[in-house]
């Protein structure tokens, strides 16, 4: 008879745990253990990783074994793998257009109401604008947007596709946007408090965003909860997890994607 008192066998050879890998992704926050030098991954270069801190500094660091700590555990960085070749996808999932060139960018705009929108936009259909010759705007909040429209002055081959964060019925975001009478301009948004949460809770290991109360900044109130520490070093947390479209919800997929097909439409 086996003893429930005794656990496994103390002879037996304990399993090593398999340290995770990570590719070694621009905008990832990692640290370094041996210096304490924390700080978002620039570049790759001939083995080496280079980390920018919060101050903006830049630091070489070796490409080891467990050497680095993502959320105090330690990780493997590595290089990504190469793409298969033959039909490549950009990271909103169409296809890549290989050979671009720079050109001049279209009357028509999209505006965000920030910098973090403007990134997230970027980072998933950067490629698709820049074929599409559109720039993306920040404007730093939607409180001026009819003043803002007016003196852009639309027409139809100068429209203007607006993201807007929490567009839900009763907020002043909605009733600012109802507003709007104008056939240039098309505006779109999503449910969320802020474009962090329309990043799915999966690609930033947390299993759902955290409830910020009323009256607290949602960024603040965000990164205190998950001990994130300032909001930039969350945002490059956000940031450096979103590697395509698949890391994004679908009401800011769609909203996005209806933005883009309104200011690239054809003009006759």
């Amino acid at each position: 008879m086996r003893s429930h008192d005794y656990g496994r066998d103390v002879l037996s050879t304990p399993k090593r745990k398999k340290v995770p890998e990570i590719p070694t992704e621009p905008g990832l926050v990692v640290e370094d253990p041996a210096s304490g030098f924390c700080g978002a991954v620039v570049r790759v270069e001939q083995g080496r990783v280079v980390l920018e801190d919060r101050h903006g500094r830049h630091r070489l660091f070796p490409l080891t074994p467990a050497g680095f700590l993502v959320d105090g555990r330690p990780v493997t960085l590595v290089t990504p793998a190469p793409r298969p070749a033959g039909r490549r996808l950009s990271a909103s999932g169409s296809v890549r257009v290989e050979g671009l060139r720079a050109q001049t960018a279209k009357a028509s705009r999209i505006w965000v109401e920030g910098k973090h929108d403007a990134e997230l936009v970027e980072r998933v259909w950067g490629h698709d604008l820049r074929v599409e010759g559109i720039v993306v705007e920040p404007l730093d909040g939607v409180d001026d947007l009819p003043r803002r429209i007016a003196e852009f002055g639309t027409a139809p081959h100068r429209r203007l596709g607006v993201l807007v964060d929490h567009l839900v019925a009763g907020t002043k975001e909605h009733r600012l946007v109802e507003q709007i009478r104008d056939d240039n301009v098309l505006v779109t948004g999503h449910p969320y408090v802020d474009i962090w949460q329309a990043v799915k809770p999966a690609a930033v290991r947390i299993d759902a965003w955290p409830r910020v109360p009323r009256g607290v900044d949602w960024k603040t109130g965000v990164c205190e909860r998950l001990g994130w520490g300032e909001p930039w070093e969350g945002w490059q947390r956000v940031l450096g997890a979103v590697s395509s479209y698949r890391d994004i919800e679908s009401d800011l997929l769609g909203a996005v994607e209806r933005l883009i097909d309104f200011v690239t439409v054809p003009q006759e």
